[in-house]
């Protein structure tokens, strides 16, 4: 949580992370510390621009650029249907614009498909647990970070991916065991008493192996299992050929380790596990995301302090998005096939429930798809840069080039996909508005508007208003006057679900409490003089499937699409490069500061050994070419990766020139961790 330190009626100057806020408790990290001067670009949006005849982008007043939105889309559904309109949001606009975006959309302007770019990193978090738990719901609280004393990261480099994260793991005063599960040796990885550097995409053998060792060992807490949980049987089964023994050449983890990590686990107090983007950026990522499900449910580690099965988000308030979007699934988590659902969504709105369609949208692979099938031919692209950050990015561009008309809604109109737009709609910023953010943990946080947006860029919320009023549909969002309102919209969706926060009396108490973790219940509200600071699910063992049990769920191990061979003897990985880069760098690479905390040219690490091959050493300049494209980038030799890996930090905007479009087919994310490529010396 952020506080301005010096500002005029409307500029804030400086920040301050507030010391009593219960995410942060006072510290910040480069990005925070920068978070008000990457506002000050130059690359900042101003005014609407429209692309003219001769090609180029030229200033319209906002009336030529809603009347143009308009009529285009209007046209483009008239002569092919509402289904060749979709739009693409994010998690980077605050809850009450993902909603108001996602209504509009579906039950205003008449559109069936749109998703978020929180399909890329969040998406098989929300499989996993929905399959497990019968609801999306991180169970745990940063609290638990201190509380552990055994923390278990697979796939996740929190010291540099979530740094205030990683020093609340550095406040744990228990000793605790760290043990992490990452093909590099990352920051985190040199950090922890156990790294366990496992062979790219072995992970499921490995947990697996894992799990039948506490079976075998008898590390179950069985009293939990029986009255909690159901399929345990099943999991045996099914896990009993995967000994150690059997997957350690596969994983290319010894034997002893693998034991020595489990019996960590099962013989911890209080053990948590953690898992982000090395996990959900998989092709059987939902599958390896339940298994870290299952031992934390079968060793009874679930709603005590320092316990659970935790994904921590990869976006700003990619949680809001998984609520709040109204994409795959219809507005407050509900279900668009269920007519109980529409007609309850709908009551709730005032609108007439045949404005909401029965079915949920493509996600957005499969939008991607229907652009290149001629079945989109519109897309809204809010608040994301997917032309930089889609996987196999050399095809994306090539498919916008087949969009009748694409709108790019951003504060930013120089980043990649903003320089394709036919419109761009020019956006506020964080701090030049106010709404909602969803953390990790459930905590609702207010945003705060300390400054105006340049020129003649609106909020987002605004723009979505100003959006329906031209399209003619102002009198169905009558009540969606400002984000408080839609808040208050938002709490009666949430009523008596999982997701409860009915008992939030406004943005003020937001303020003053905190940020306030769902579910809080306006029954919850009478019983406590204050929200409590830390709030834990299933404390009482009760999951949200209609038996009150989670699901152990368990699959088949699934081959790597494409494998290194012959002519492509290496594995591409990617992931957070530094603390001081962002996604696709469109804020990041606009402050000087954090500029000069990371490379500006692009790198590869690679193994010392490859490099020998090669004849290259530190500095010299390698080409690394996949089936799908080729870059030219700097050699980092370093024993951090294994012979046989390279890893370029995915916030280049080359890297997806290279990367392999494939999907988990339980969550659609994209597998953005593998794929075979070659090297040579420049």
């Amino acid at each position: 949580m952020w506080t301005p330190v010096a500002c005029s009626r409307w500029r804030s100057v400086g920040l301050t992370p507030e010391t009593s806020y219960p995410v942060n408790l006072g510290m910040a990290c480069p990005k925070g510390w920068e978070a008000l001067e990457v506002l000050n670009s130059e690359k900042r949006a101003h005014y609407p621009l429209l692309r003219q005849a001769d090609g180029t982008q030229q200033r319209v007043s906002w009336d030529t650029a809603l009347t143009t939105f308009t009529e285009r889309f209007k046209s483009i559904q008239a002569k092919h249907g509402n289904a060749a309109v979709a739009f693409v949001s994010t998690g980077q606009i605050v809850s009450e614009e993902m909603a108001f975006l996602g209504a509009l959309a579906k039950f205003g302007m008449g559109v069936q498909h749109g998703d978020g770019n929180t399909r890329q990193c969040m998406a098989t978090a929300v499989s996993a647990y929905k399959e497990s738990f019968g609801f999306d719901a991180p169970p745990y609280t940063y609290d638990d970070f201190e509380q552990s004393d055994c923390l278990v990261f697979v796939g996740a480099n929190p010291c540099i991916g979530h740094p205030i994260m990683w020093e609340r793991v550095l406040r744990n005063q228990k000793s605790p065991e760290i043990i992490v599960l990452d093909p590099r040796r990352t920051e985190t990885a040199m950090a922890s008493t156990q790294h366990l550097q496992l062979n790219p995409k072995s992970d499921l053998a490995l947990l697996y192996a894992i799990t039948q060792h506490l079976i075998a060992a008898n590390l179950i807490d069985y009293d939990f299992v029986n009255a909690h949980t159901e399929g345990f049987e099943e999991l045996a089964a099914h896990v009993s050929a995967f000994t150690p023994e059997a997957v350690s050449q596969q994983c290319g983890i010894p034997v002893l380790d693998i034991r020595r990590a489990a019996e960590s686990i099962g013989r911890a107090s209080a053990a948590s596990l953690w898992w982000t983007m090395g996990v959900n950026q998989s092709y059987e990522g939902t599958r390896v995301a339940q298994a870290i499900i299952n031992i934390a449910l079968i060793t009874g580690n679930f709603g005590r302090p320092g316990t659970g099965a935790n994904s921590i988000t990869g976006q700003c308030n990619a949680m809001g998005s998984r609520l709040w979007s109204n994409t795959t699934n219809l507005l407050g988590h509900f279900k668009f096939e269920s007519a109980d659902d529409r007609q309850h969504v709908a009551e709730t709105l005032g609108i007439d429930v045949d404005r909401i369609p029965n079915e949920g949208s493509w996600a957005y692979d499969e939008i991607v798809e229907g652009i290149r099938n001629g079945e989109i031919k519109g897309l809204w692209v809010i608040a994301t840069n997917p032309a930089h950050s889609w996987i196999n990015r050399g095809d994306f561009r090539e498919l916008l080039g087949k969009l009748d008309f694409l709108v790019v809604q951003d504060m930013y109109d120089q980043t990649d996909t903003a320089k394709h737009a036919d419109l761009v709609l020019p956006a506020a910023g964080w701090g030049e508005k106010v709404g909602t953010f969803i953390n990790s943990e459930r905590r609702y946080g207010l945003v705060k508007k300390v400054r105006r947006a340049p020129g003649e860029a609106l909020a987002d919320f605004q723009i979505f208003r100003a959006i329906a009023a031209y399209w003619g549909v102002g009198d169905v969002f009558a009540e969606w006057t400002d984000p408080e309102a839609v808040f208050r919209i938002m709490q009666r969706l949430s009523r008596n679900r999982p997701n409860d926060i009915s008992g939030i009396d406004g943005y003020q108490q937001l303020d003053a409490s905190g940020g306030i973790q769902w579910p809080f219940s306006e029954a919850e509200s009478q019983q406590e003089d204050a929200p409590v600071q830390q709030r834990r699910l299933f404390s009482d063992g009760r999951f949200y499937h209609e038996n009150g049990k989670a699901r152990l769920i368990v699959d088949q191990i699934t081959p790597m699409p494409e494998p290194p061979d012959v002519d492509y003897p290496h594995l591409l990985l990617t992931g957070r490069g530094t603390v001081s880069q962002w996604h696709t760098q469109t804020r990041t690479e606009n402050s000087k500061v954090l500029r000069k905390l990371y490379p500006q040219q692009p790198y590869a690490e690679i193994h010392p050994r490859d490099a020998a091959k090669l004849d290259v050493i530190n500095g010299d300049r390698i080409r690394v070419r996949s089936r799908r494209g080729e870059v030219e980038v700097t050699a980092m030799v370093t024993p951090t990766v294994r012979s046989g890996h390279v890893f370029i930090p995915m916030h280049y905007r080359i890297v997806n020139e290279l990367t392999l479009s494939h999907f988990d087919p339980h969550s659609h994310q994209p597998s953005y961790k593998d794929c075979a490529v070659c090297l040579e010396k420049v």
